[in-house]
């Protein structure tokens, strides 16, 4: 039922990924080259500790090289294949009373591990777990160098892995770094088949679920780490006690769960599309040609998946209702991006966290990354501002360019601006994002567009309504500006209502009540003249204008 032959379930690692690019190498063969290559400090940041351990472990198994762990609990400890004979293992380190899968003598303490490191000539990787916590003091970080120089001259390896690591500066030239990918859908199948043969044999389980079904439930878990897919495919099976189509949508509410805690990426319910848009044919025409061009038939075709477009212009005219539409209509996940929440007060920690952003949303693909005022997370990256951040926002435009230049994941990235002028040229130009929208105030055709839409959303029928007349009153009004005078025009009638003891009902609401919403208030484009007026001049030549 599932079909789940070897072949449909070999390990990614060694395939295309899933969202249709090859990765340059998997982290098998990596961390096999950085041994073999004499790196003496591997860092491996990540909150998967035991897959880490299972990597380096296949990987010492392949070269034949012996393991030792580290913790602040055990001190080290000998573990993993080939073995070695206790009296060789227990002369390098020293001590030749020590067995070999017992903790070496004196090295609970962190520096005294490092200095019987540093008097090993067996070749061996070393693991130091959560090693993190003791790098600000300074006899930890010279012995820590120490170890790296002389490990450099043959194959002798310590791994660091943390959650986060923050690295001194004198280990920089003896450190690579180590990424764990997220898995992509071949993998999550093979998680998914995994996970259920191992509940079945402590539960009674039903097997309801086709090999469709697998496929759909895979999508659902891209983004997600190794083990909280696992984690999310086992809680649905046990409180289903199936694996039905049910545990479908299952794991994606337990993905929007572990993304919204991440609290930097966050699902977005997508039910707007572009009819929720009054106007802006311009821009309804441009995402409307590209609406295909994320399946297979368009690579064939020679197109590239669209970069991203960059909405900007009179604030509360639609911009961000136009980033979810884009979403909606093209029937792919949406992840909001909190550009707050990237910044982070330790030095190095934001540039990580972008990559972080970055990975996760490759591993959604296909799917619209929404970006809020985008000018908010780069508006001080210029050269003025390197002082007053130490170059943060710098370094998180550099890495955000080269991301939108040499990504091949299939991530459109829909960015709202209401200050353009802020932001830095490169980041607009051709090759980032592919077109850049001007969204000005609606003119009276669309104006009778997004009254009609804002009444039928209110179970209100626009043809009993003189449409032409409540258009030309909202002259000079935002779409966001006339959503509220129709909202409070109801609480108008709805008020009547009360007072007159009438039995409620939907054909209350006056032509009367919205002519005086909008009458007594002060529109945007009046009180914001002269910034409208600038932003307008600003994008007459550099800017397409979303309407027609």
């Amino acid at each position: 039922m599932f079909g789940w032959e070897p072949n449909l379930y070999s390990t990614g690692a060694s395939q295309a990924g899933s969202n249709g690019y090859e990765p340059a190498m998997n982290s098998l063969d990596r961390l096999k080259i950085l041994i073999n290559s004499s790196t003496p400090i591997v860092i491996m940041e990540t909150i998967e500790e035991a897959r880490a351990l299972s990597l380096i472990r296949q990987a010492c198994g392949d070269l034949r090289l012996p393991i030792f762990e580290w913790t602040i609990a055990d001190g080290l400890v000998r573990s993993g294949s080939p073995p070695t004979p206790p009296r060789t293992i227990a002369a390098a380190l020293g001590d030749t009373a020590s067995a070999p899968r017992s903790a070496m003598y004196n090295t609970t303490d962190p520096a005294q591990a490092l200095a019987n490191l540093e008097t090993m000539t067996l070749e061996a990787v070393f693991v130091l777990k959560d090693f993190h916590r003791h790098m600000d003091s300074p006899v930890i970080v010279r012995r820590l160098r120490d170890v790296g120089q002389k490990f450099s001259a043959n194959r002798r390896t310590v791994i660091l892995t943390a959650p986060a690591i923050e690295m001194p500066q004198e280990l920089a030239s003896l450190v690579e770094f180590l990424d764990l990918p997220l898995p992509d859908r071949g993998r999550l199948r093979e998680i998914i088949r995994e996970t259920y043969t191992r509940m079945a044999g402590t539960h009674t389980l039903k097997l309801q679920l086709d090999s469709n079904g697998v496929d759909a439930m895979a999508a659902n878990l891209s983004g997600l780490t190794e083990e909280s897919a696992e984690r999310a495919i086992s809680q649905t099976i046990v409180g289903r006690a199936a694996l039905s189509a049910d545990c479908i949508a299952d794991v994606l509410d337990a993905k929007k769960a572990v993304l919204k805690r991440s609290e930097m990426l966050e699902f977005v319910d997508s039910t707007d599309t572009m009819s929720s848009v009054g106007g802006l044919d311009n821009l309804k025409h441009w995402l409307a040609q590209r609406r295909e061009a994320w399946d297979g038939g368009a690579v064939e075709f020679g197109l590239d998946p669209p970069k991203g477009v960059i909405i900007l212009g009179v604030q509360g005219c639609g911009k961000s209702l136009c980033a979810r539409a884009v979403a909606g209509e093209w029937k792919l996940p949406l992840v909001k991006f909190d550009t707050a929440a990237v910044y982070d007060k330790f030095i190095g920690e934001t540039e990580k966290r972008i990559q972080k952003v970055f990975r996760v949303a490759e591993g959604l693909a296909p799917c619209v990354l929404w970006i809020d005022e985008l000018e908010k997370v780069f508006a001080g990256s210029g050269p003025d501002s390197a002082s007053a951040d130490a170059g943060v926002s710098s370094r998180l435009l550099a890495s955000f360019l080269s991301w939108m230049q040499e990504r091949k994941p299939a991530v459109f990235v829909a960015a709202t601006c209401n200050n353009v002028t802020v932001l830095p040229p490169e980041l607009i130009r051709k090759g980032r994002f592919d077109e850049l929208f001007f969204v000005d105030l609606p003119n009276e055709a669309e104006r009778k567009q997004v009254v009609a839409i804002q009444l039928t959303k209110r179970k209100r029928d626009p043809k009993k309504f003189d449409l032409d007349r409540i258009a030309a009153a909202a002259k000079g009004f935002s779409g966001a500006e006339i959503e509220s005078a129709v909202q409070s025009a109801l609480y108008a009638a709805f008020a009547r209502k009360q007072e007159l003891g009438h039995e409620l009902g939907n054909d209350d609401l006056r032509i009367d009540d919205l002519l005086k919403a909008l009458t007594s208030t002060v529109a945007l484009s009046v009180t914001r003249a002269e910034e409208i007026a600038e932003l307008r001049a600003w994008a007459k030549n550099r800017a397409v204008w979303a309407s027609t």
